[in-house]
């Protein structure tokens, strides 16, 4: 099989994809044409139909689709200039091809994990944590496996445990270089911050935002989680729980980025910081690894609002 992540410019393709998603769209002139994401386990891929003719079947978004095609550059990022394309039909293609996944190993990054909720002292966070990652089975099996994203970073199986090792282990070298803070509370943050992406967010291959997510988004789903399993701990202390939510409502650091509230404490202000770190970080990587290799300039990118260049090393 030939993967998105290896498609280079001025490649013909033939393959099949999951359509992950499909819009009719017209352009200045009128002229109707399709957009798609095409996805596989190693990414997503923009793609274009731009002349609706009879090679063109009828096909839906979910969809498998065998397509000819090929591999265009448009404002610095690789795009799929379709010609002929084809619904599948069960048995032409194993849907484990067609996930995208994390490159690192799962079952070790939450070994790692669980090393840093061992470091959590505090008997009630510690508590709390355990009834979560360790006693509760089900939710680690689905923590394991999710989405950070539905797009933008860590949107793909594992991707939720990435990302937030990735914060945790961030979180931790703040509060050992700055003694300010509260190294307990900001570990239990760090590793509660985005569980609520596991409502927002239904598991692949939809990875798609659920009624839940699109009316409550995932920072007052996981504060209230967290909430509410804190009661369940006995002599929780309600200020410390405050604090602990506080945190989770605060991560995305100022009210137009969709938090709630403002960071109050040097806890939540860290966590903000490491949150966006690791985001803009995976970003970078992800907007890099899908831009044509052979160019330093990939071009603007409106996420990260500059044209970017990547160094050789």
């Amino acid at each position: 099989m030939r993967y998105l992540a290896e498609l280079r410019e001025g490649e013909m393709v033939r393959e099949i994809y999951l359509c992950k998603k499909l819009q009719a769209l017209k352009t200045k002139a009128g002229k109707s044409y399709y957009s798609i994401t095409l996805q596989d386990k190693t990414g997503v891929f923009d793609a274009k139909v731009w002349e609706l003719g009879a090679g063109v079947e009828h096909f839906e978004t979910m969809d498998y689709i065998c397509i000819d095609g090929q591999v265009t550059s448009f404002q610095g990022a690789l795009q799929l200039n379709i010609k002929r394309v084809r619904r599948c039909q069960e048995g032409e293609y194993d849907p484990a091809d067609y996930m995208p996944m994390t490159t690192r190993s799962i079952e070790e990054m939450y070994a790692e994990l669980l090393g840093l909720v061992a470091m959590v002292k505090e008997p009630h966070l510690q508590e709390l944590l355990q009834g979560f990652f360790v006693d509760d089975k089900d939710f680690a099996a689905r923590f394991k496996k999710h989405s950070a994203a539905k797009a933008v970073h860590h949107g793909f199986i594992g991707g939720l445990l990435e990302h937030t090792l990735g914060v945790a282990k961030l979180c931790a070298y703040l509060a050992d270089t700055y003694e300010l803070l509260n190294k307990d509370l900001l570990l239990t943050a760090a590793m509660f911050h985005d569980i609520g992406k596991m409502e927002e967010i239904s598991p692949f291959p939809e990875n798609d935002y659920t009624d839940e997510g699109n009316l409550l988004g995932h920072i007052y789903i996981g504060a209230s989680s967290v909430s509410a399993r804190c009661h369940a701990v006995s002599g929780f202390p309600k200020k410390l729980e405050q604090e602990l939510v506080h945190c989770i409502l605060a991560h995305h650091g100022e009210l137009e980025f969709g938090s709630p509230k403002k960071p109050a404490l040097a806890e939540a202000l860290a966590l903000y910081i490491a949150d966006n770190a690791d985001a803009k970080m995976e970003t970078l990587k992800e907007i890099f690894g899908g831009a044509d290799p052979k160019l330093e300039w990939v071009g603007y990118q409106r996420l990260m609002e500059s044209n970017l260049k990547r160094t050789i090393v």
